[in-house]
This record gives C-alpha cells, sequence and structure tokens, in this order.
C-alpha cells in the first residue's frame, strides 16, 4: 500500500493530509503525524452522594456518549493519572464503515479531556479497543486500512500515529505483540465486538475450520504478522467422539486474551450452523502464547447448560493458572465459577450468591466485582441494575451502586453494559452508565476506604 493509498483509507491518514506527514518505516508500518488537539476542561459530577458504596463520580463530559472499553481492560493508564475512552459520534444505530469515533483522554487530576485520534475501527460494545501500552506514553486501538482493520499505536508526546499489519483484540501484557481475530469476522457471530462491514463489498465467506484463518499474533518490534493458531488446530482438538456434531457448521473465533503472566491465551470459539443449531455452540480453549498445547478448559455441554446464555465471560485470573466465568454447572441457576486453565479443579465461588453479568476478581480473590443483564433478576423498579461488591471470603454482598443503563427497550446490540473494571491497584472500578435518554458515559467508583 503506498502514501496516498493509506491517506485515502484510514481516517488517521485524513489527519495526515493535514499533517503532510506520512511515511512508511523499515518493518513495514506506516506513520503519520497528527496534530494536537485541544484539551478541553470541565467538572466531574458527584453519583448520587450519600446513596452509594465509596465516593461515585462522573468522569466524562455531557457533550456527547462515551464508553471505556471492557471489562476486562483496564481503561487507567499505568501511572494511573488518565483514563481512555471512546466518544461516539451517536448510539441510536450501529456504525457503518467511514463513521468515525474518537479515541479521548481524561486527565483525572486535572479534569480536562482531550481527543487524541479519530477512527473507523469501533464497534458499539468495545468503542475503539483502547488499551494502554507499559507507560503513559502510548494508547492502542484500531482503524480500517483499505478494507482490514489493524492495529493503530499513538504516541502521546509526539502525537505520531504508527499503524501495524495486523488487527488488535488484546495486547501482550509486556507490550510485544497484540492478538486478533480478523475483527470483520468476530462481527459474524455477535455485532459490536469488532469493526463495521464494508457495505459494497460482500462479507468473506468460508465454511468449516480452514486451517489458512484464525488467531494471528502481530510482533510489533519487526511488524511481523503470523497465523498463531489456525481455526482447524482447534477443531483438531475437539474429542473425536463430538467432531460429527459440528457438520456443516462454520467456526470462528472470539474473545482472546493473554494472561497477566504473558504464558497463556484463552480463545472462546463458536460454531454458526445455518438452521442455527445450539446458538452460538460456544467452547474455550487456552494454549501457550506460542501456539502450541492447546487445551479446552469449557466444552460446549456446559457452557450451554442451565439458564439462556448460561456460560459468559471468562476471563483471567490474575494468576494466570485460573479462570473464572459465569457458567450453570447444576443446569439451573448461573454462578460465579473457578477453573484451571486445562478445565480441572472446577469450583464455585460464592454458595449463596447468583452469577450475572461481567466478574473480576482481585489477586488475592478476596473481593469479586459484577454488574448485571436486564434479564437478570438484579433489575430495580427503574430499570437500574447493580455494581456488586462480594467478599468472598465471609460470602457477602454489598451493592457499590445502581445504575441505569438504557432500560430493557434498549436493542440487544445497542444495550449500554457497565462492564465494572478494576483500576490497577485493586482499589476503584470503572464502568458505564446511562444519562436521560440513552446517552453513555463512564463513572468511577472509589472503594479505597470499604476494601
Amino acid at each position: 500500500m503506498n502514501r496516498r493509498e493509506f491517506i485515502s483509507y484510514t481516517s488517521a491518514g485524513f489527519v495526515a493530509i493535514m499533517a503532510s506527514s506520512c511515511t512508511q518505516t523499515g518493518s513495514g508500518a506506516w506513520k503519520c503525524a497528527v496534530p494536537k488537539y485541544k484539551k478541553t476542561s470541565y467538572k466531574f459530577r458527584p453519583y448520587r452522594p450519600g446513596q452509594t458504596l465509596g465516593k461515585v463520580m462522573w468522569v466524562t463530559p455531557t457533550d456527547g456518549a462515551y464508553l471505556h472499553t471492557f471489562y476486562d481492560i483496564c481503561p487507567f493508564s499505568p501511572s494511573q493519572r488518565y483514563l481512555a475512552v471512546t466518544k461516539f459520534p451517536f448510539e441510536d444505530r450501529e456504525p457503518k464503515l467511514g463513521d468515525i469515533a474518537d479515541v479521548c483522554i481524561i486527565d483525572l487530576e486535572n479534569e480536562t479531556i482531550e481527543t487524541v485520534y479519530a477512527t473507523k475501527g469501533w464497534g458499539v460494545q468495545l468503542g475503539a479497543q483502547l488499551e494502554w501500552g507499559t507507560t503513559d506514553r502510548y494508547i492502542y486501538t484500531n482503524d480500517v486500512i483499505g478494507s482490514e482493520a489493524v492495529c493503530v499505536r499513538i504516541d502521546l508526546e509526539t502525537k505520531e500515529v504508527k499503524a501495524f499489519a495486523g488487527p488488535k483484540y488484546h495486547m501482550a501484557p509486556d507490550e510485544s505483540s497484540v492478538i486478533g481475530f480478523p475483527l470483520d469476522l468476530i462481527n459474524a457471530t455477535q455485532h459490536g465486538y469488532g469493526v463495521p462491514l464494508d457495505a459494497d463489498k460482500s462479507p468473506r465467506k468460508y465454511t468449516g475450520a480452514p486451517s489458512n484463518e484464525g488467531l494471528w499474533r502481530t510482533d510489533l518490534k519487526t511488524n511481523k504478522k503470523q497465523l498463531l493458531v489456525s481455526l482447524k488446530d482447534i477443531y483438531d482438538n475437539i474429542p473425536d467422539s463430538e467432531k460429527s456434531y459440528y457438520d456443516g457448521g462454520t467456526f470462528y473465533f472470539f474473545h482472546s486474551k493473554f494472561n497477566d503472566q504473558n504464558t497463556r491465551i484463552s480463545l472462546v470459539v463458536r460454531c454458526l450452523f445455518p438452521d442455527k443449531k445450539g446458538g452460538p455452540n460456544a467452547q474455550l480453549f487456552t494454549f501457550n502464547t506460542d501456539g502450541s498445547n492447546i487445551l479446552r478448559a469449557v466444552p460446549r455441554d456446559l457452557w450451554a447448560l442451565g439458564v439462556p446464555f448460561a456460560g459468559v465471560h471468562p476471563n483471567w485470573h490474575p494468576d494466570g493458572e485460573r479462570i473464572i466465568m459465569n457458567l450453570s454447572p447444576d443446569g439451573k441457576d448461573r454462578r460465579f465459577c473457578q477453573f484451571k486453565y486445562d478445565g480441572s479443579d472446577f469450583k464455585i465461588l460464592s454458595k449463596t450468591k447468583l452469577g450475572s453479568g461481567h466478574m473480576r476478581v482481585d489477586p488475592e480473590s478476596h473481593y469479586l466485582i459484577a454488574d448485571a443483564y436486564q434479564v437478570e433478576p438484579f433489575t430495580n423498579e427503574h430499570d437500574e441494575t447493580p455494581i456488586r461488591l462480594l467478599d468472598l471470603r465471609k460470602d457477602e454482598e454489598r451493592t457499590v451502586c445502581m445504575i441505569f443503563t438504557g432500560g430493557k427497550e434498549a436493542r440487544e446490540t445497542l444495550r449500554i453494559d457497565p462492564h465494572v473494571v478494576w483500576d490497577r491497584k485493586y482499589k476503584k472500578v470503572c464502568f458505564n452508565g446511562s444519562l436521560e435518554k440513552r446517552q453513555r458515559q463512564v463513572l468511577i467508583a472509589d472503594l479505597s476506604d470499604v476494601l
């Protein structure tokens, strides 16, 4: 791709035209200078003073709709001074290719916000998939170059932007590489988690589990992209006794996550059928970061057991050995569960509290935080859902606050999930909420005096 093509196809390129600075590096990555945006001052607003557990603040301005990334991606910078959020251009419909969202950095000390990039690579549920590097200098996102979504790095000191060869769903904890299934294909199984498709082109199609598509790894130093684990690699690791079930189906990858120790990767795998047999047919696999030692941690029958969409949101425990996840092992109620990366040592974390939404635990497994969906039995008469705090040692629960998330009338893809997430010291939590109508906003609860 030449310089003119890059400028034409990427939203960073629109800025590059103004900056007249876009060059290709020796590794093949594109670099563009981005002009400095103006910082805007505003005041954080308290949320229901005296009615919350800890101090809760609205930290985004009311000039638009904002979202932090996901419940397992820390939006706080390594120093914890800054918060990364996506600003939507609208929130009443799904984006189409060409719709541009802003990448914004909030200074939590000075109460300012600055747009640092504009991208076409975003979705309603994960925004622009913002992710910090190991310092406050770099923020990573995705953008669409040509018809392909690729990882983009913004240098917050020099304002230089660098585009890489492959997609980013998650970044290695040492900032050495990114992994991702093609982000347009992620939307094939569930909208809002990838990037928009080109309406003028037919979606890419394949059947079964091909060996030339799967989870891609891009080295951020060399910009070399390689197929780490193929769809066929995963299919080959399904027990032979189960393989006939998948005849006629098409496999896709969904969430992919490094553990904090950079030793293993977890991967949600789905299989769709033309007749919608079995829904997404989700399973969870783990493997070493070089793609070896593929193990199945959660089979399809356990994931699907129990209440509707029983199995949801697997994520690494901070120790990198265990995984926490909502499952319904008794076939009745959803529970907060934990197991090793190979599926062994299975346990239920709370004997008395039902599972819900998205959950995380602290490194000592003392505290668990979770949100809840509108369809779960935690919603109050005002259509508000709780930010839940469980003390796992005492098996006790307290509510940080109740938050409106758009109400039951919100369409599936356009729903506002709180996606509650710990800060880097496990003393604060960040989550999404809604003002009147449907304006998405981001809040922070300080639990320092509670935990």
